[in-house]
């Protein structure tokens, strides 16, 4: 055989098997295949807030009180992690647990758990200051034969916009203790804290960065590219700035002109979000804030409110002159969830609810002025539901701790917790107690209800139906009371007597 047909021959052979690979290629599935597979790309695993997902094989967190959600099946759950770094992590729904200086694979369950299906929440400690973690997520190892399973994503989002008072900063757990996590949690939103410690409304010479202008970016960095607004959609945000403005020589004008343009910013990237304006807690630029948003509204924007928060941090709510501790971040948490829950209203959702009250009320005294933009009147609930079905009991043994977080003349607001006592998961839940002094309950988060008479029944909504063995669920609600306010009888879940607390 002559030397130009072997070569003939094997060019023949080589273009046959480079078609064949190539037939193979597109046959092969596409990414949806990491499905199940713990890797950063899996559809299964939620990442709420902004990341960085320019790298497939590690996903990095820009902002505090961003975080990871997925459910799993197995015994055991470990992180990949590239280098050193501090986290949070719940796992069932049960209290976060806090990991120092971790790298490689974290095993988060050194107890391996029942063999079943379960949930993972993950927060990496926000880099700031002189923190320099590593807050690289490079995905999850399973048991063999185990898969992720779909998060239960909460249906709306609220975005926290500030400075290290949004981060929580000097708080004992900095973003999960801060009013941002507090807030999103207490109402069943999912939640992110966009903030800069020493940030400013304006970008001055002396360095101080705007946190305005890093809200269209995906990290705080300078350099950071811009953020795909596509990705998701805020229900709801929340400003809190200008505490460090001032002693950066900002003008109040100045300070006026640019936030009703960040306002306006704001509203053109969520055009459908009820946005609020907070007065700094310390006070600062309180008038030209709230001129900014008369500015704002009085251009047509009705979704836009002003917050007066005069009052709400009690004298033992500051860790120094600025900072809030865990108690005024709760102080602060108490006051505002009612007030953006009464706009979320207005965003449709899945989960049957009550439609809140026409007015909101004060939560703890002094008394809080209401943002100046009226809130439509709307239909309270029926007086009476048909009976709701009863989910199985899923273990015998229950604790239901309730608390009144505050009151005010005429009304009141609790907090109800249940703990799964029992050896068995629960797997959807109705709760049922009896009022005995004619309270009414006006509106609910983390649940929906009825009510007859002074017997309320609460029902589990979409996340939250689940109580592992040991695990707690919360809920809370606003509620009339115009004479005594006795702790109601008669816990029972799912139709089994509880130990109340």
């Amino acid at each position: 055989m002559s030397v130009s047909r072997s070569r003939s021959i094997v060019a023949a052979g080589a273009a046959c098997l480079v078609a064949m690979l190539a037939a193979t290629l597109v046959a092969l599935p596409s990414a949806q295949a990491a499905t199940g597979d713990g890797s950063p790309t899996d559809s299964n695993i939620a990442f709420v807030g902004r990341w960085d997902r320019s790298n497939s094989t590690a996903y990095v967190p820009n902002w505090a009180g961003a975080y990871l959600r997925t459910g799993f099946t197995g015994t055991t759950v470990k992180l990949r992690q590239r280098r050193t770094i501090d986290l949070y992590y719940s796992i069932d729904g049960a209290d976060f647990k806090y990991l120092t200086n971790v790298s490689g694979t974290v095993n988060l369950t050194p107890t391996p758990l029942r063999a079943g299906n379960h949930t993972l929440v993950v927060s990496y400690r926000v880099v700031a200051g002189s923190y320099t973690g590593d807050a690289v997520f490079q995905g999850l190892t399973l048991d063999s034969g185990a898969r992720t399973l779909p998060a239960a994503v909460r249906p709306r989002l609220i975005e926290f916009v500030g400075d290290s008072i949004t981060l929580g900063t000097t708080s004992s757990r900095t973003a999960l203790t801060a009013y941002g996590w507090l807030t999103g949690e207490q109402l069943g939103t999912e939640h992110t804290q966009l903030g800069y410690g020493g940030g400013c409304l304006v970008a001055t010479a002396d360095g101080c960065v705007s946190v305005a202008s890093q809200f269209l970016r995906t990290g705080y960095s300078a350099t950071s590219p811009a953020w795909d607004f596509t990705r998701y959609q805020a229900d709801a945000v929340v400003i809190n700035l200008g505490t460090n403005d001032r002693s950066h020589g900002v003008s109040g004008a100045d300070f006026q002109n640019q936030y009703a343009t960040f306002i306006r910013t704001v509203r053109g990237k969520y055009p459908r979000a009820a946005i609020f304006a907070l007065r700094t807690f310390s006070g600062r630029y309180a008038a030209e804030t709230a001129a900014a948003v008369t500015a704002v509204t009085g251009g047509g924007d009705r979704n836009v409110f002003y917050v007066d928060t005069t009052g709400w941090l009690p004298a033992d709510g500051l860790s120094d002159s600025v900072h809030p501790n865990d108690t005024g971040h709760r102080a602060i948490t108490a006051r505002l969830a009612p007030i953006v829950a009464a706009k979320l209203t207005t965003t449709p959702t899945p989960t049957p609810t009550t439609p809140p009250p026409t007015t909101t009320p004060p939560v703890t005294t002094p008394p809080v002025t209401t943002p100046p933009v009226t809130t439509p009147p709307v239909t309270t609930a029926p007086p009476t539901t048909p009976p709701v079905t009863t989910p199985p009991a899923g273990g015998t043994g229950c604790g239901v701790g309730y608390a009144v977080t505050g009151q005010w003349q005429g009304g009141f607001q609790g907090e109800v917790t249940i703990r799964n006592t029992g050896a068995t998961p629960i797997d959807g839940w109705t709760l049922q107690w009896t009022f005995a002094d004619g309270q009414r309950v006006s509106q609910a988060w983390n649940t929906s209800y009825t009510q007859s008479g002074g017997t309320v029944r609460a029902t589990n909504v979409s996340w939250n139906g689940a109580i592992a063995a040991g695990a707690t669920v919360s809920f809370g609600f606003l509620a009339d009371a115009t004479g005594a306010n006795s702790r109601p009888t008669g816990f029972a879940l799912n139709g089994t007597a509880c130990a109340a607390s």
